[in-house]
């Protein structure tokens, strides 16, 4: 019987998504057997530290790159916001699956919405993008740095004296916790990371029997938003040391695109929106990074990025 090893982060968000792909392969092709292969990665074993300051992007995601390039394993389920613009030569996105809901939703310890948090409320966050929106509309909210699984944010909650947390709707949704919610925040509030909500199933190049076996779990409305999204990312050349969020929506031959960028501090927030046919997504993803970079963007990105290096000196 033929085996498909599946790389997968240890985090139980991470199993549950790669134990969701195992199930559909495994029902698309029983004749074959699937098995997990956890994976260790940087970002989970520094637990200590706001991602922004370790690396960003690619922490979640590189170790399994390598297990996948070298062969231990067939493909590999990550979450696509954990995805950086540039995929390493050898290996692609395969397939991506039907997204799940890409808000952001929040949830407070005694039940107020983000419009009535109380003024001075402490808010767990260590997503640079989060802080931003939330300052730019609650300036009166502190963002206190919080890191760790699901379960662990929910429960800091309590035991650090957090007023609120904000945490992806899709990864509550997933390991039913959907009852910890408060609120829904909706786009206006908080747009996005670029692929929330949304899998990346990727493989090595060239592999046609993985790609034949995945190939049915690939949603063509979720990929075209998602490439749309990341084509933005790239031409950002954005991560987590950047406050960027994007959302895209298919509807019929339309694209429509909502993108940000936004100083740390909240204080500067650029936010723009483009549609077109749905043919010219990454187009789209592009001349909409254009126009925010024209907008001031640039500039933001100087400052922060300048910032991070003379940090490191």
């Amino acid at each position: 019987m033929n085996v498909i090893k599946i790389g997968t982060r240890g985090s139980p968000l991470a199993v549950w998504q790669a134990e969701w792909v195992r199930s559909r392969l495994l029902a698309l092709h029983p004749q074959y057997k699937a098995e997990l292969v956890k994976i260790k990665t940087k970002g989970d074993k520094i637990t200590d530290v706001p991602l922004a300051r370790v690396g960003g992007k690619g922490l979640f995601v590189k170790e399994i790159e390598t297990a996948l390039l070298d062969g231990r394993i067939d493909l590999a389920v990550h979450s696509m916001k954990d995805m950086p613009a540039e995929i390493p030569p050898g290996l692609c996105i395969g397939a991506v699956p039907e997204r799940e809901n890409p808000l952001d939703v929040l949830i407070s310890r005694n039940g107020h919405s983000f419009e009535d948090l109380p003024k001075g409320a402490g808010l767990g966050s260590s997503s640079l993008r989060r802080g931003a929106q939330v300052k730019h509309l609650r300036p009166d909210v502190t963002i206190r740095p919080l890191r760790g699984n699901l379960d662990t944010r929910i429960r800091k909650l309590q035991t650090e004296g957090l007023d609120a947390i904000i945490v992806a709707a899709a990864g509550v949704t997933r390991l039913g916790l959907q009852a910890h919610i408060t609120e829904y925040l909706s786009e206006e509030t908080m747009l996005p990371a670029i692929g929330q909500g949304a899998l990346s199933i990727e493989m090595r190049q060239g592999d046609d029997s993985t790609r034949r076996l995945i190939e049915p779990l690939d949603h063509r409305e979720t990929r075209l938003a998602v490439e749309s999204e990341r084509a933005f990312l790239s031409r950002l050349e954005g991560g987590c040391q950047v406050p960027i969020a994007a959302r895209a929506k298919v509807i019929e031959d339309r694209l429509e695109l909502t993108g940000l960028v936004a100083e740390v501090d909240g204080s500067v927030l650029i936010r723009e929106a483009i549609t077109g046919p749905v043919e010219q997504h990454k187009d789209l993803g592009v001349e909409l990074a254009n126009r925010l970079l024209e907008k001031g963007g640039r500039e933001i990105l100087e400052n922060i990025l300048g910032r991070a290096l003379r940090d490191l000196d």
